[in-house]
Order: C-alpha cells, then structure tokens, then sequence
C-alpha cells in the first residue's frame, strides 16, 4: 500500500482553513446544467404518456374547426380511414410535406378516406393562412393548447396517424411524410389497395 502525505491545511488559530475558489463562469455553467436537467426531468414527468401505438383506440375528443364553423371528432369519419396530420404553421417540415399530403386527398380522397389536419400550438391567424397558401381541401381543426397532440403522444411536429373505420391505430409517422411514403406506405391500406 502506498502512502500519500496530505497537504497541510493552514491553522488561524484553532480552526483550519481551507480555501475554495469558484469562478462566476463555472458557478453560472453548473447552475446551466442544472436548470437542462431539470427541464428535461419536468418535460419528461409532464409529458404523461407515449405515443399512441398500432391497434390502440384513437383519441375521440371533439376539436373546433379552423375556419370555426363548428367542431369535429373522429367519430365524424367512423366508418372510413383518416390520416390525422398534427401540424403548425411555423414548422418548416409541415410546409414540405403539405403538397404531398393535399395531393394524396385529391388522389385517395373518396367517401372511405379523408386527410385531418390538426393544427397545434399555433395562432389561428397564421394557421389559415397556411392552409390558403398550399390550397388544402381537407378539414382542419385546431387545438390551440395541444392537448390532443398529448393524448396522441406527438413530441413534434408534423406526426401523423392512419386512423382505421373502426377507430383504431394502424400507421404511425412521426416526422414528415412524402408522396414516396404515401404511396408505399398508406395507400396499401386503403380500400382498392395501392394506386
């Protein structure tokens, strides 16, 4: 075993004094992380649950329309496939994945098979403006506080899930969706299969 001498410690009189120094950069960067951690813990803790998985029940809670002629629920499609899109106006994904989204209503868009947008997290204002500028047919509703998108599980947006008649998950897309994904992915599903 190997001794180590330990520095002697300076003696003001009968107490010994040991002497720190902490700069304000490494005080302020611990309290940093500190504050990071702590967020992240809450994010966590708050969050609730996970995202929805294939086969569990959709959420059913009616949201009011963008336009605010009223409210819709999924119950309103029950008997055909919805493709619910979470999405805001500001999210730079939502804006490259809106043409294929509205050109896959166009192209699927029959009387089993409807895109939902849900615009989350967002100003009304520029939500419909949004809506205006990529020309979208399909409905829109708003949940203003993302509530809906918590129930769902999204950590962002765009997220979307294909949505069966009877209600129940059977696609989940977290992240943006193109018409290659469309095609390959959620088409299939559809009555008639792929187009």
């Amino acid at each position: 075993m190997v001794e180590r001498e330990l520095p002697k410690l300076e003696v003001a009189g009968s107490t010994p004094v040991v002497r720190f120094s902490v700069s304000a950069r490494s005080l302020i960067a611990v309290f940093a992380v500190l504050a990071v951690v702590g967020l992240l813990v809450f994010g966590l803790a708050s969050k609730g649950g996970s995202r929805l998985e294939v086969g569990e029940a959709a959420p059913t809670e009616p949201l009011p329309q963008l336009e605010g002629r009223g409210s819709e629920s999924l119950t309103d499609y029950k008997g055909e496939w919805v493709l619910v899109n979470f999405w805001a106006s500001w999210c730079l994904p939502c804006r490259a994945e809106a043409p294929a989204l509205e050109a896959f209503q166009q192209q699927q868009g029959k009387s089993r098979f409807t895109v939902v947008g849900i615009d989350t997290q967002d100003l009304s204002d520029d939500a419909k403006a949004f809506v205006e500028r990529y020309g979208l047919s399909y409905p829109q509703l708003r949940d203003g506080n993302g509530d809906i998108a918590d129930e769902y599980g999204t950590t962002g947006v765009p997220e979307n899930f294909l949505i069966d008649p009877a209600g129940k998950v059977r696609l989940v897309a977290p992240g943006p969706v193109d018409d290659e994904y469309l095609q390959k992915e959620v088409a299939p599903l559809l009555p008639g299969g792929a187009s």
